[in-house]
Protein backbone atom coordinates (compact mmCIF):
# COMPACT_ATOMS: atom_id res chain seq x y z
CA UNK A 1 0.00 0.00 0.00
CA UNK A 2 1.39 3.32 -1.43
CA UNK A 3 1.01 6.50 0.90
CA UNK A 4 -0.96 9.50 -1.59
CA UNK A 5 -2.33 6.99 -4.16
CA UNK A 6 -5.82 6.63 -4.80
CA UNK A 7 -7.64 4.04 -6.34
CA UNK A 8 -9.30 4.89 -9.83
CA UNK A 9 -12.98 3.92 -10.09
CA UNK A 10 -14.84 3.49 -13.67
CA UNK A 11 -17.79 4.21 -12.21
CA UNK A 12 -19.21 7.40 -13.78
CA UNK A 13 -20.48 10.21 -11.30
CA UNK A 14 -24.36 10.36 -10.57
CA UNK A 15 -26.22 13.30 -9.36
CA UNK A 16 -29.01 11.78 -6.71
CA UNK A 17 -32.84 13.61 -7.81
CA UNK A 18 -35.15 12.06 -4.73
CA UNK A 19 -34.01 15.35 -2.55
CA UNK A 20 -34.95 17.87 -5.48
CA UNK A 21 -38.21 15.92 -6.22
CA UNK A 22 -39.20 15.84 -2.50
CA UNK A 23 -38.71 19.92 -2.32
CA UNK A 24 -40.49 20.56 -5.32
CA UNK A 25 -43.05 18.37 -4.50
CA UNK A 26 -43.55 20.30 -1.14
CA UNK A 27 -43.48 23.70 -2.70
CA UNK A 28 -46.12 22.25 -5.14
CA UNK A 29 -48.63 21.20 -2.23
CA UNK A 30 -47.46 24.47 -0.02
CA UNK A 31 -48.83 26.42 -3.07
CA UNK A 32 -51.97 24.28 -3.68
CA UNK A 33 -53.13 24.74 0.04
CA UNK A 34 -52.02 28.53 0.31
CA UNK A 35 -53.95 29.60 -3.26
CA UNK A 36 -57.43 31.29 -2.59
CA UNK A 37 -59.62 30.51 -5.03
CA UNK A 38 -61.83 33.03 -6.38
CA UNK A 39 -65.18 33.10 -7.65
CA UNK A 40 -66.47 35.84 -9.99
CA UNK A 41 -68.93 37.20 -10.59
CA UNK A 42 -71.22 37.96 -13.54
CA UNK A 43 -74.52 38.29 -15.01
CA UNK A 44 -76.04 35.33 -15.83
CA UNK A 45 -77.38 35.22 -19.64
CA UNK A 46 -79.46 32.07 -21.40
CA UNK A 47 -79.40 32.19 -24.96
CA UNK A 48 -82.40 31.11 -26.41
CA UNK A 49 -83.68 30.51 -30.36
CA UNK A 50 -86.47 32.68 -31.62
CA UNK A 51 -88.92 30.48 -33.19
CA UNK A 52 -91.99 31.68 -35.31
CA UNK A 53 -95.15 30.15 -32.77
CA UNK A 54 -95.88 31.88 -30.17
CA UNK A 55 -96.27 30.31 -26.46
CA UNK A 56 -99.08 28.73 -25.12
CA UNK A 57 -101.36 30.87 -23.49
CA UNK A 58 -100.87 29.59 -20.24
CA UNK A 59 -97.11 30.01 -20.42
CA UNK A 60 -97.54 33.33 -22.02
CA UNK A 61 -95.94 36.37 -19.90
CA UNK A 62 -96.08 40.06 -19.66
CA UNK A 63 -93.05 41.92 -21.50
CA UNK A 64 -91.96 45.24 -20.74
CA UNK A 65 -89.34 46.52 -23.26
CA UNK A 66 -86.46 48.98 -22.38
CA UNK A 67 -84.22 50.22 -25.31
CA UNK A 68 -81.34 51.25 -24.74
CA UNK A 69 -79.85 53.52 -27.68
CA UNK A 70 -76.58 54.21 -29.02
CA UNK A 71 -75.95 57.75 -26.94
CA UNK A 72 -77.17 55.09 -23.83
CA UNK A 73 -80.53 57.01 -23.50
CA UNK A 74 -83.34 54.33 -22.49
CA UNK A 75 -86.08 54.23 -23.82
CA UNK A 76 -90.08 52.57 -22.46
CA UNK A 77 -92.92 52.62 -25.04
CA UNK A 78 -91.84 55.10 -27.29
CA UNK A 79 -90.98 57.59 -24.50
CA UNK A 80 -87.23 58.43 -23.30
CA UNK A 81 -87.26 57.90 -19.61
CA UNK A 82 -84.59 58.74 -16.91
CA UNK A 83 -82.55 55.89 -15.38
CA UNK A 84 -83.52 56.72 -12.00
CA UNK A 85 -87.38 55.80 -13.16
CA UNK A 86 -86.70 52.10 -14.18
CA UNK A 87 -87.24 50.35 -10.80
CA UNK A 88 -90.66 52.80 -10.65
CA UNK A 89 -91.78 51.09 -13.85
CA UNK A 90 -91.29 48.10 -13.54
CA UNK A 91 -92.10 48.17 -10.04
CA UNK A 92 -95.53 49.33 -11.94
CA UNK A 93 -96.23 46.43 -13.87
CA UNK A 94 -94.84 44.16 -12.02
CA UNK A 95 -97.81 44.56 -9.61
CA UNK A 96 -100.54 44.53 -12.99
CA UNK A 97 -98.71 41.61 -13.96
CA UNK A 98 -96.35 39.05 -11.09
CA UNK A 99 -95.05 37.51 -14.17
CA UNK A 100 -93.31 39.98 -15.85
CA UNK A 101 -90.68 39.79 -17.93
CA UNK A 102 -88.40 42.35 -18.69
CA UNK A 103 -86.60 42.66 -22.15
CA UNK A 104 -83.72 44.66 -22.60
CA UNK A 105 -83.04 45.66 -25.84
CA UNK A 106 -79.56 47.61 -26.52
CA UNK A 107 -77.75 48.80 -29.36
CA UNK A 108 -74.64 47.13 -30.23
CA UNK A 109 -72.46 50.32 -29.54
CA UNK A 110 -74.46 51.28 -26.06
CA UNK A 111 -72.30 50.78 -22.69
CA UNK A 112 -72.54 47.54 -20.73
CA UNK A 113 -73.19 49.44 -17.67
CA UNK A 114 -76.32 51.07 -18.40
CA UNK A 115 -77.62 47.38 -19.31
CA UNK A 116 -76.51 46.04 -15.75
CA UNK A 117 -78.14 48.92 -13.89
CA UNK A 118 -81.85 48.25 -15.57
CA UNK A 119 -80.98 44.63 -14.38
CA UNK A 120 -80.70 45.38 -11.09
CA UNK A 121 -83.47 47.79 -10.85
CA UNK A 122 -85.73 44.92 -12.37
CA UNK A 123 -84.19 42.95 -9.97
CA UNK A 124 -84.79 45.10 -7.20
CA UNK A 125 -88.55 45.32 -8.61
CA UNK A 126 -88.91 41.70 -7.97
CA UNK A 127 -88.59 40.44 -11.54
CA UNK A 128 -86.11 37.57 -11.98
CA UNK A 129 -86.51 37.16 -15.87
CA UNK A 130 -84.69 39.25 -17.71
CA UNK A 131 -83.96 39.39 -21.14
CA UNK A 132 -81.25 41.10 -23.59
CA UNK A 133 -81.85 41.59 -27.29
CA UNK A 134 -79.45 43.45 -29.79
CA UNK A 135 -81.47 46.13 -31.78
CA UNK A 136 -80.93 45.67 -35.60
Amino acid sequence: MALGRRKITDEPAEIDMTPMLDVVFILLIFFVVTATFVRETGIGLQQTAQTDQPPPKELKLATQTFQIAEDNSIWLEGRRIDIRSVRANVERAHAENPRLQVVIEAHPKARTASFVIISDQAREAGVNDIALTTMP
